[in-house]
């Protein structure tokens, strides 16, 4: 990427590494007749169930879309949903046995990814790269406080 508009922008950087991230995880998803949004459902559930309410967020995905992803995980047989015995209006999801499989196959795609990178980025420069995206991820939060202060 070196269009000398966008070239130093780090938004317009991170933006093309991610869609191109985007684009290898849902070309291998679809190998594996899944989505991208599947798989990290599929890798946020964890083994006691979550609570249908906190993956929307954790994904950033539209309450709409997400009903929609979860219908079509149960019908396909990766989920099921569990009210709680306490709370009636809370919904547990939980991975069945088809569920749990298909998260092996797509943590073992993260994870082989995440290794390439490890095995071509030296460690100093992966401290380096954590420590600025958490920087970024700071002032986007503070920018986003500052747009909702005026709403």
């Amino acid at each position: 990427m070196s269009d000398s508009k966008t070239e130093g922008n780090i938004d317009f950087s991170l933006r093309h590494t991610w869609h191109k991230i985007s684009r290898m995880y849902n070309q291998k998803a679809a190998q594996e007749n899944l989505t991208i949004s599947i798989g990290f459902i599929l890798l946020i559930v964890d083994k006691e169930g979550t609570p249908s309410t906190q993956i929307g967020p954790r994904m950033g995905m539209e309450p709409t879309s997400l009903s929609r992803t979860l219908k079509t995980m149960e019908n396909r047989g990766y989920i099921r949903r569990k009210i709680d015995k306490l709370d009636k209006r809370k919904v547990l999801i939980l991975l069945t046995e088809a569920g749990l499989e298909k998260r092996r196959e797509v943590r073992d795609i993260v994870v082989g990814f995440n290794q390439k990178l490890h095995d071509k980025i030296p460690k100093g420069k992966l401290k380096v790269f954590f420590e600025v995206m958490e920087k970024i991820d700071v002032t986007v939060d503070e920018e986003l406080r500052s747009i909702l202060r005026f709403f």
